[in-house]
């Protein structure tokens, strides 16, 4: 296995009128070659605008990308032409909409959305690509795919929607899949279909997948590593085991202690307190400072570097610094059930 997607240093702004918003901030990440790797993050820490810069779909002029690369197979993506990407978005790359609705043509029929990008993309005859669509909702379990080929979105459920959706995704056998919170408005039964749909089509296809949630439970069933979003920065990176059981910042730990277990006493739930940074005027040292119940004031005036704690685990914090106090990591950020 190799690198197939790296991204380094990538800055994303939007001018707005209150001024300029630094959406992303110095990210670097990389994806291998038919691995997952989950973005997590809360709302607004700048998952969507990172991936949707790989897809080069941000809004121009509003959007920037004043510094960065994203290599795609050694390629940077950020400086292709439009024509030259219309070649890689949707056969090369290809995206999982959050909202399967709002993603689909409501005046189209669901096969000639499908076969939009077969005839795109591929050299197909339209009978070709009618029996490629039909295949298509066959691999991604709708009942009788050759009905169903012929109707509208509006006939569909929310789960049939979102299969439709990945069939558009994977019509073209793409290397990477990027799923925009995939299954957010699914209940939960729909929720692990769709996923188990997911890990099925990857080994399948071989697809390289990126997903995005803010659901670690999501994170837990599909993902090989894990990326920690806050503010506009990855603040930790590992495999998920190392998220899950050895993870070393207080807002992955924030993350963990806020989800809900079976053996959870209590009927409320923890919850983060305050509210994520102004990412027009970004604070200038660690951006969860004002939030985090460890704060010194070093983490207020400086930006951590990352800490290499394995070669898959990085965390930015100043508490893995030597000179910094010793905490003792809340029990379920240990791997624990919260009962303890």
């Amino acid at each position: 296995m190799g690198k197939i997607l790296e991204v380094r240093d990538l800055h994303v702004c939007f001018d707005t009128f209150s001024g300029e918003v630094h959406a992303v901030r110095g990210v670097d990440f990389y994806l291998e070659e038919g691995e997952t790797l989950a973005i997590v993050g809360e709302s607004g820490s700048g998952k969507s605008v990172m991936t949707k810069c790989i897809m080069r779909l941000l809004p121009t002029p509003l959007s920037r990308i004043p510094k960065g690369e994203i290599l795609y197979k050694g390629k940077n993506v950020i400086k292709l032409k439009e024509k030259e990407m219309q070649t890689v978005r949707g056969s090369e790359i290809s995206m999982i909409f959050q909202d399967p609705m709002t993603s689909l043509n409501p005046t189209m029929t669901i096969g000639k959305q499908i076969t939009e990008g077969l005839m795109k993309h591929q050299n197909l005859s339209k009978k070709e690509t009618k029996m490629r669509a039909i295949q298509l909702l066959t691999l991604v379990g709708l009942p009788n795919p050759e009905k169903r080929v012929n109707q509208y979105p509006h006939q569909f459920s929310g789960g049939m929607r979102q299969r439709v959706v990945i069939a558009m995704a994977i019509a073209c056998n793409p290397k990477i899949l990027i799923a925009d919170e995939p299954t957010t408005a699914l209940d939960v039964t729909i929720q692990s279909q769709i996923l188990e749909l997911m890990k099925d089509l990857q080994v399948k296809m071989h697809t390289s997948i990126i997903i995005i949630t803010h659901d670690l439970g999501v994170v837990a069933n599909v993902a090989d590593r894990v990326a920690v979003m806050y503010a506009g920065i990855i603040i930790e990176t590992g495999t998920v085991d190392e998220i899950f059981y050895r993870s070393n910042h207080p807002y992955t730990w924030g993350l963990l202690t806020s989800m809900p277990t079976l053996q959870t006493k209590s009927t409320r739930l923890v919850a983060i307190p305050g509210t994520p940074p102004d990412l027009i005027s970004p604070p200038k040292g660690c951006p969860f400072a004002s939030r985090c119940q460890y704060v010194m004031e070093v983490c207020i005036n400086h930006m951590p570097d990352y800490s290499n704690l394995t070669d898959t685990h990085l965390v930015a914090c100043w508490l893995l610094d030597d000179r910094a106090p010793r905490i003792e990591q809340p029990f379920i950020a240990r791997g624990g059930t919260g009962d303890g």
